[in-house]
């Protein structure tokens, strides 16, 4: 008898997220944390696993090291399996050709021979950079129920928005007649969310024909997706109503973040029936000493907090030193803030070093201060900076 999955799915994390600018100079999108104890890609994984989708391919490309490292085995995730699990799938050097990935396409289409060893009957497509809940075992049921080549995940966005998206133009039922990427002047306000369910061999057949067309960029949403609808097969939306959000600018990450805080967040990741893994490293528990205050915050282990927080989510082993205030920021790992430090309305991304006295941000733009940056003693930082190098003395 022939082992077969399902279903396999096919995760796109190999983006350089270039809007996230400081944040992913050395790291792969995908790969930055996110709510203190995850990183971006422990949504889709966890989705994979809570759905029962237990083969998952992983596509990787720019900055790919800690990525890798932090998937490993898949284990975090019970994605440690003999025959399907979580395998990492890099460009590699064929015996005619080495190629990076031309396009979300390309990249599919270069590991074929990745999902036919599976021998699917469906292959869910997924994006690497979106927070979200959502169970895939029913968008699978109303593909199959609809008897569709394709479905098309969506998500009502506002109209102000929906030029920033693919946007789907359905029939009642829910049938797509027309898509439209990214339109200046918007039909409707359904938006693609990237993530897409195809009948196995539909998708080989029109990987292929794409693959040949030297006139296609190699994208679903610009050159396959509309290639199909032109083509007459039968293409469908399921609309999705739960908290989604697209994290790949600077404000969109931050704003996700904060919607993790007060008795009753916009998004919950604290759900026993949909429970979120991830690969949390091994601390103590946090230390709050009495002079400390800390209010309306993420907190993790490890963390050592002598000073002031507020509506701020911190990642494992943050030091925040006496009379250092750190208000309305994310704080990624390993950061020390020294004694008298002010950071305000901030991202600091792992490794970072906050001298006394230094002032970071203000009361409007986002400042971000990249991995593993020195900021020295009584250094003023602007809102809406962007420090990628140390920043040792105040720059006149």
């Amino acid at each position: 008898m022939i082992r077969k999955k399902q279903c396999v799915a096919m995760l796109l994390a190999g983006g350089q997220g270039s809007r996230l600018y400081a944040l992913t100079n050395n790291i792969a999108k995908p790969a930055v944390s996110f709510g203190g104890k995850y990183r971006i890609i422990d949504f889709p994984l966890s989705n994979c696993v809570n759905s029962g989708i237990d083969t998952v391919g992983v596509l990787t490309q720019y900055q790919p090291l800690i990525l890798n490292d932090y998937i490993g085995n898949g284990q975090p995730w019970d994605l440690d399996r003999s025959f399907g699990g979580v395998h990492i799938l890099s460009p590699y050097q064929a015996k005619t050709s080495s190629d990076w990935y031309k396009g979300t396409a390309n990249a599919i289409y270069q590991n074929i021979h990745f999902i036919k060893q599976f021998n699917p009957d469906y292959v869910l497509i997924l994006s690497g950079d979106h927070i979200y809940k959502m169970d895939y075992s029913k968008m699978l049921r109303h593909h199959i129920h609809k008897k569709a080549d394709c479905t098309i995940a969506a998500i009502e966005v506002d109209l102000k928005d929906a030029s920033r998206f693919g946007i789907l133009n359905v029939k009642e039922d829910g049938e797509i007649y027309e898509f439209e990427e990214k339109p200046a002047k918007p039909k409707s306000t359904l938006a693609s969310m990237g993530i897409y369910i195809f009948s196995a061999e539909k998708l080989y057949k029109y990987l292929e024909e794409d693959s040949q067309n030297p006139n296609s960029s190699n994208d679903f949403g610009k050159d396959v997706l509309p290639k199909m609808l032109e083509s007459g097969e039968k293409m469908y939306s399921y609309t999705f109503s739960g908290y989604w959000r697209d994290v790949g600018t600077i404000q969109s990450l931050y704003d996700a973040n904060m919607d993790l805080l007060g008795d009753n967040p916009i998004f919950d990741v604290s759900d026993s029936n949909w429970v979120i893994q991830s690969r949390s490293p091994l601390s103590p528990p946090q230390y709050l000493s009495p002079e400390s205050k800390v209010n309306n915050s993420i907190v993790l282990s490890g963390c050592e907090i002598f000073g002031t927080v507020e509506n701020s989510v911190f990642s494992s082993n943050v030091i925040v030193k006496k009379g250092a205030v750190v208000k309305d920021s994310i704080i990624m790992s390993d950061c020390v803030i020294e004694e008298g430090a002010v950071i305000e309305n901030t991202i600091l991304d792992e490794n970072v070093s906050v001298g006394k006295k230094a002032k970071i941000g203000g009361k409007k733009e986002i400042a971000v201060v990249g991995r593993k940056v020195t900021i020295g003693d009584k250094v003023s930082i602007k809102g809406g900076a962007m420090i990628d190098k140390d920043l040792l003395k105040e720059v006149k």
